[in-house]
């Protein structure tokens, strides 16, 4: 299996070329690509929290510790003393942190459900109702959020086939198969388990129809399409079809332009006193 560092790095620059065509096409404004973007790189690392002792794990269950705890002090502020405030805020925190920890690597095998497209699917669901319901994002931007992370997440298990294949040795490892695969056979009550789950959060997941029909759209592609290489000079220097800088072509105070990205007019001169 791949390492943290490969996952994450990979994740990165899945997710990056995935946000600039996103920013490149339109589709959503650039104050929420920033989360979107970051939904697909911890999906990216998200099936190895099934790993007892692995960064994604602890980080991820420390996040719900510092989320609830804190949203459990926010709603009982008025009604409890401080000193009554403090006990269920780091109750809070330490069964969240290492109760729900313990309990879920009890019952988890890693490379087990949580490597499936089954457990995909169920976190894609889970990441846009967490958009939209406790975000307040447009459900656009939820379903979008979800993609990213489904296709960050289905990095994660082929990167995991790729790194089972010894290819200098030309043998292939006993971990081939296990990580990218619908849904876990070998243990089917966890396989059920999950599908009831991914059928629960699909059922409470915002519209899809904003999402779809924007990914359906002709404009989309057609704009993303013209966007994909500059239209004139790579970087405002570099021609495109030579291959040769132009020196001097740009106009004096116009500056550069970049891709297809309009050029800024120049303000007009003042009259002379």
């Amino acid at each position: 299996m791949a390492n943290f560092t490969t996952h994450i790095a990979v994740g990165t620059v899945v997710s990056g070329a995935l946000a600039t065509l996103t920013l490149a096409a339109d589709v959503i404004a650039p104050e929420n690509l920033i989360a979107v973007t970051m939904a697909g790189v911890l999906g990216s690392v998200l099936p190895d929290i099934d790993l007892k002792d692995s960064r994604p794990s602890k980080a991820m269950f420390a996040g719900l510790g510092i989320f609830f705890s804190f949203a459990v002090l926010f709603s009982f502020a008025t009604s409890f003393s401080v000193a009554e405030l403090w006990i269920l805020w780091l109750g809070t925190l330490v069964v969240f942190r290492y109760g729900l920890h313990t309990a879920f690597h009890n019952l988890s095998i890693h490379r087990g459900i949580w490597h499936s497209i089954l457990a995909a699917l169920f976190c894609a669901g889970l990441t846009s109702v967490v958009f939209y319901y406790v975000l307040g994002r447009h459900e656009g931007v939820a379903w979008l959020a979800g993609a990213f992370l489904f296709i960050g997440y289905l990095t994660h298990l082929v990167l995991d086939e790729i790194y089972s294949v010894d290819v200098m040795d030309t043998r292939v490892k006993a971990s081939f198969g296990t990580a990218l695969k619908l849904f876990d056979r070998r243990y089917p009550y966890a396989s059920l388990a999950m599908l009831a789950a991914t059928v629960a959060v699909l059922s409470i997941t915002p519209p899809t129809k904003t999402f779809m029909d924007g990914m359906a759209s002709r404009n989309l592609w057609a704009g993303l399409n013209q966007r994909l290489l500059p239209q004139d000079k790579w970087f405002g220097v570099i021609d495109r079809h030579t291959g040769f800088a132009k020196v001097g072509t740009t106009a004096p105070g116009t500056g550069v332009t970049t891709g297809s990205i309009p050029q800024t007019p120049a303000p007009p001169a003042s009259p002379a006193p």
